[in-house]
């Protein structure tokens, strides 16, 4: 083997080797603070949780508009309001 690929070997064994750590090492940091203690939310990331909440909140009562507004229910009481609108004005006359 000559100097060069041996020198070639050597650089791929060791970024191989920091490949690996790096993939492995930080799963063992976060798995060794689990056990230690648990990972406390910080106050931004409870923030954001509320807020994560208060939109899926709203997405709830956007959803329920606009299905509500074309259901067969909906569109009965739109048609019995309009024809309640028209007896109204057909008295006022």
């Amino acid at each position: 083997m000559s100097m060069w690929s041996a020198i070639v070997l050597i650089v791929l064994i060791v970024a191989m080797s920091r490949v690996l750590r790096a993939r492995h090492g930080g799963s063992r940091r976060l798995r060794r603070d689990e056990q230690d203690q648990p990972l406390l939310p910080s106050a931004r990331e409870k923030q954001l949780e509320r807020e994560v909440d208060d939109l899926r909140e709203r997405i709830k009562v956007l959803e329920r508009i606009a299905t509500d507004g074309n259901s067969i229910d909906a569109q009965e009481t739109r048609r019995i309001a309009a024809e309640i609108e028209a007896l109204r004005s057909g008295q006022a006359e």
